[in-house]
């Protein structure tokens, strides 16, 4: 499965576009992907292992 992975890419193409629609440079285009890349990525991670403890 690899929900984590792509919470991490959609995370970072959403923080990325939103920083963008503010007005922010590049580093406010950075920094905004990757927080929301990690927010996303545990998201992801959490539904990963919420899907695997459901099948035992």
């Amino acid at each position: 499965m690899i929900y984590p992975l792509s919470g991490l890419l959609l995370g970072a193409i959403f923080g990325a576009l939103r920083a963008k629609m503010r007005g922010g440079k590049l580093f406010d285009l950075l920094q905004w992907g990757a927080v929301f890349a990690i927010i996303f990525g545990l998201i992801g991670l959490f539904i990963l292992i919420a899907i695997e403890r459901s099948y035992v």
